[in-house]
């Protein structure tokens, strides 16, 4: 990407690559005890441990208990060390979108709209310090991490052209892997004890196998979560968007255009575990009969928009 895109390939690749290595300020020696000790605790802790916050109504809401496992704050903290690197290098790599980018105040203008929607789902969220930022690379890609902490890149905006709805439709998506915990779901379900018992020797300074360790936990923003969490994303997300004021049938227009930009070979990867094509579709449509009764009850947006260039 050494073209407009080019600028942003270091930075794409240390968000998005399961290869990368480990860029994360959270390497010193007393964090690692501390941390070490927490996830030891947790290790010992009963797989079917109920997850943080207070039970949510909606069923779109409902989180796996293995993601209680992993302790949420630790799980957040270290989200929120990584998110400030990355976007620490972002800037050094005059990559990340300034205060006053139309796009990026756009980005944040939506948030507003879906963060108040947030806490219904998971109590946590109330504490959380979310931030938005827009990363300039022609990925097709944007994400949540732990903790709030979301990012657009700016390709996905300007190449499928989209319209506020479906940016909220994304931003709902990706805000929904937060709130249901995927990550830490993901971290127990992918790694599990093996996992501990190297992190454990990561942060007590044991060579290369620590290196390796210390690798696997560095992928908060490109953990790939598995195709039941991208269907709970999905519905969670579309109910976010309705509920924010957003028309949730973007979705629908969403996904074709994300298909359209696969050209039917090997999709982005964005949706590298997601359902393809008609098939998405038609799930999508089978929720719209739920989530637009919360769209018609909602609060219409006081601005609107242009779309990316």
């Amino acid at each position: 990407m050494e073209h407009p895109e080019s600028r942003a390939d270091d930075l794409s690749a240390a968000i998005l690559s399961p290869l990368g290595g480990c860029t994360c300020p959270w390497h010193v020696d007393r964090p690692r005890r501390r941390l070490f000790t927490a996830l030891l605790a947790a290790g010992a802790a009963p797989l079917l441990g109920a997850p943080s916050g207070a039970a949510a109504a909606d069923p779109e809401c409902k989180r796996s208990m293995a993601a209680g496992v992993w302790p949420a704050d630790q799980v957040e903290g270290m989200a929120r060390q990584e998110y400030l690197q990355l976007m620490r290098e972002a800037q050094g790599k005059n990559v990340l979108a300034p205060p006053g980018d139309p796009q990026l105040e756009r980005l944040r203008y939506i948030a507003r709209r879906i963060i108040p929607f947030t806490a219904a789902c998971n109590a946590r969220a109330r504490e959380w310090r979310w931030e938005v930022n827009l990363l300039r690379s022609d990925s097709l890609n944007a994400f949540c991490m732990p903790g709030g902490k979301i990012a657009f890149f700016s390709g996905i905006l300007s190449r499928l052209k989209l319209g506020d709805d479906e940016v909220a439709v994304i931003m709902g998506h990706e805000a929904a892997h937060a709130l249901l915990e995927h990550a830490r779901e993901r971290l127990t379900k992918s790694t599990g004890t093996s996992l501990l018992l190297r992190f454990g020797a990561a942060l007590l300074g044991l060579g290369n196998l620590g290196d390796l360790a210390a690798q696997g936990l560095s992928q908060l923003a490109s953990l790939k979560f598995s195709r039941d969490d991208e269907a709970e994303a999905d519905a969670l997300g579309l109910l976010l968007a309705a509920r924010a004021g957003y028309d949730p049938a973007a979705g629908v227009s969403l996904w074709r255009k994300m298909g359209q930009a696969s050209g039917g070979k090997t999709p982005p990867a964005w949706l590298s575990t997601h359902p393809a094509g008609p098939q998405r579709i038609k799930e999508i449509e089978q929720r719209l009969p739920r989530v637009l009764a919360e769209f018609q009850r909602a609060a219409t947006p006081d601005r609107r928009f242009p779309v990316a260039t």
